[in-house]
């Protein structure tokens, strides 16, 4: 069996994009081995999960199995997410990252090699380097899954042109490429003048998740009002700031946030100061086998993505996908990619970028029609049987099956 060696800058809790291609690829006969970070006490070093993908994590820093476990994040998921950039610590503190990240890096190569892989699967421009290294130490093959433009991404200012360069001198020498939109492939491909990537969008799995009232109770929401509900990271440029004050125009609704990250104290505060804590509402990051039947306990998904930069203008997002499996209706910024989906599928209203006043007319007009609102949920019923991640995972095996056909004698196990 030919062994995959997937490496992710994460802690590989609630990477549903990662969990998914692993899946895919298990079933079609490759062995699997995720490699990722570790969080001593939170996570474990290494676990087998039950369809069979090997999991082995690497602490950040060699310093932290001595840390005290009541000074390890206790939401893991988001641990990447939420420190401050590079750019904003002291040049001690940036040797110090940096000195941890090598350490983490070199840890992370070593034990790939020793695993002795046929192919290496890099997720991200973090982790291309280390597994371009990698592949040449074992002579395996690579691909670079690019889930971002990460020279024109949120947070990346500081990095833009280390990313490039990385880029540049190293997706020409891949096996092979993916990214998550058609947009993004065009772009990798113009960029650096290589194979337009296979493009496997962020579609969750196809799941028949009855509506409920799994939030109300949860809440203890009492008024009937619609639950216009926004699932994801709460990070800068996602147009959160703008929901919360979307909020106080939009009357007898609901609104409830789902996820955690860097905005989640001033959000809380920004609520309080409009006296909105009634019918704002936030729930912490759940598990991805209990997100879908929260989705679905909803009445409008939101998605409020700002054009800060090309990596969101590109974007059509897992939650948007996520709201359609649902049979939400939604309400989303008015970007190519995600044109693309809700026009083709007459699935919710589309609004400006960053025009606060058009999205809260498209809120209230699905809040106080229900008539429309069910028009657009019963479209995005019938789009979740075709927008699934089952109708595309056959490009994944395609894409394997074109660059490892058949395992050589000396790669055997």
């Amino acid at each position: 069996m030919q062994r995959i060696a997937m490496i992710v800058w994460n802690e590989f809790l609630n990477d549903a994009r990662v969990l998914k291609e692993a899946q895919t690829l298990r079933h079609a006969g490759y062995e699997i081995n995720v490699f990722a970070l570790h969080t001593p006490g939170v996570t474990r070093q290494q676990e087998r999960l039950k369809d069979g993908i090997s999991v082995f994590r690497v602490a950040r820093s060699p310093l932290w199995r001595w840390r005290k476990g009541n000074n390890v994040s206790q939401q893991p998921a988001q641990a990447s997410k939420i420190q401050n950039p590079v750019g904003k610590l002291s040049l001690r503190h940036q040797v110090l990252r940096l000195v941890a990240r090598t350490w983490t890096h070199a840890a992370l190569l070593w034990h790939m090699v020793r695993y002795r892989p046929h192919l290496v699967h890099a997720h991200d421009v973090n982790t291309l380097p280390t597994a371009w290294l990698a592949a040449r130490l074992s002579r395996a093959r690579l691909i670079y899954d690019a889930h971002e433009i990460s020279t024109s991404r949120e947070g990346y200012q500081s990095f833009r042109r280390v990313v490039g360069f990385v880029e540049k001198q190293l997706m020409p020498k891949v096996d092979g490429s993916i990214t998550t939109t058609d947009a993004r492939a065009k772009y990798f491909a113009r960029a650096y003048g290589v194979a337009r990537p296979t493009v496997l969008q962020n579609r969750p799995r196809l799941t028949h998740c009855r509506g409920s009232n799994r939030i109300r109770n949860e809440l203890g929401l009492k008024a009937p009002w619609p639950i216009i509900i926004y699932q994801g990271g709460l990070q800068q440029g996602r147009g959160l700031e703008k929901l919360i004050e979307t909020a106080t125009a939009v009357p007898n609704a609901y609104f409830v946030l789902i996820g955690g990250g860097r905005l989640t104290q001033s959000l809380n505060q920004r609520c309080g100061e409009l006296g909105l804590q009634e019918r704002v509402h936030f729930i912490p990051t759940v598990a991805l086998s209990e997100l879908p039947e929260y989705t679905a306990s909803a009445d409008i998904g939101v998605q409020p993505i700002e054009n800060t930069c090309l990596n969101h203008y590109t974007t059509d997002s897992n939650k948007l996908f996520e709201y359609l499996i649902a049979g939400l209706p939604v309400v989303a910024t008015d970007f190519p990619e995600i044109r693309r989906i809700v026009r083709n599928n007459n699935v919710g209203i589309l609004v400006p970028a960053n025009n606060h006043a058009a999205l809260a007319q498209a809120l209230n007009q699905l809040v106080t029609n229900p008539d429309l609102r069910k028009r657009f949920a019963d479209n995005a019923q019938r789009t979740a049987n075709t927008l699934n991640w089952e109708e595309q995972e056959a490009r994944l095996v395609n894409l394997y099956q074109q660059i490892l056909p058949v395992a050589t004698p000396e790669k055997q196990a």
